[in-house]
């Protein structure tokens, strides 16, 4: 992935999620309600998550899995599966975290070593937050229903925390196209 693109399109989706947000719909406010326990959005967002880190492994060095990717994959992809059975509360929540902290890894990755870009920081700075956040929620799932919940309670809560991101992902959206 090029740093261009790893700049962009988190600025995108930044922007449009503050955009919604902003708006304060009634809809969108059901939505992120709803989705700590929504069982499609576990489905979509674990599924997708679990699917990306069997590819992953199943395609790591043998310096990575001891020699044996299949045990590790197989033995993974069992851990999926129960997960839906077992622990379905707030399975959406730790299927983002999961996705958030791949994405990082793309991310980070086409910064690496990119000293001649200082505005890369722009893009990498808040994603090392972001990371501590997906880790601190797949622990403590239950900590983004308390916090929406916090933010819905006033309506010009919602409007600022979307204004802000919107605002972070047009500066991050700019900050793509100086490279």
């Amino acid at each position: 992935m090029s740093l261009f693109l790893a700049t962009l399109l988190p600025g995108l989706c930044c922007a449009v999620l503050g955009g919604l947000l902003a708006s304060n719909l009634p809809v969108v406010t059901a939505s992120l309600k709803a989705f700590p326990r929504s069982p499609a959005a576990a489905y979509l967002l674990f599924g997708g998550a679990a699917a990306w880190f069997l590819w992953v492994t199943w395609n790591s060095s043998p310096a990575d899995n001891f020699g044996h990717p299949v045990l590790f994959t197989v033995g993974f992809a069992a851990v999926a599966v129960f997960s839906f059975q077992c622990v379905p509360d707030f399975l959406a929540v730790r299927g983002l975290a999961v996705l958030v902290l791949l994405a990082a890894w793309h991310l980070r990755g086409a910064a690496y070593m990119e000293y001649d870009h200082p505005q890369r920081l722009v893009m990498v700075g808040p994603l090392f937050v972001a990371v501590a956040l997906a880790i601190w929620l797949g622990v403590q799932p239950f900590r983004l229903r308390d916090f929406f919940d916090w933010l819905f309670f006033r309506p010009g809560r919602t409007r600022v925390a979307g204004g802000l991101l919107a605002a972070y992902g047009v500066a991050l959206t700019i900050v793509a196209f100086t490279y």
